[in-house]
């Protein structure tokens, strides 16, 4: 770029789903699980895990949780991921209600302390 010149920048306003703001399929379910694997990465950060030890205590290899950690989470279903939280002595909690003010119900993961 020349002295000068400006570079535009367009702004786009976020829907609160990255993986839906990048028109990518499913995004309610890449969002609840990349929530979910942000749980587990701080719990095994908690329990001060090694990464092997935490893949043996889930039941997986090493390069599993190397995937996780760097949010690499295509290959794990959310059922595989809310597995690997109750192993890890975390409750999980699934809450149904009406939507309010939407045009379609949201999949939502929220976590606590």
């Amino acid at each position: 770029m020349s002295q000068g010149e400006r570079l535009e920048r367009e702004s786009v306003v976020s829907s609160g789903n990255v993986f839906s703001d990048l028109g990518l399929p499913n995004p309610d379910e890449e969002l609840a699980k990349a929530q979910l694997a942000l749980a587990i990465r701080q719990r095994i950060e908690f329990l001060k895990l090694t990464q092997t030890a935490a893949a043996k205590r889930l039941g997986t290899d090493q390069a599993k949780i190397s995937q996780l950690y760097n949010g690499k989470i295509g290959n794990f279903s959310l059922d595989r991921l809310l597995r690997f939280v109750k192993t890890l002595e975390m409750d999980v909690e699934i809450k149904v209600h009406p939507i309010h003010n939407q045009e379609r119900g949201k999949t939502l993961v929220t976590t606590s302390p």
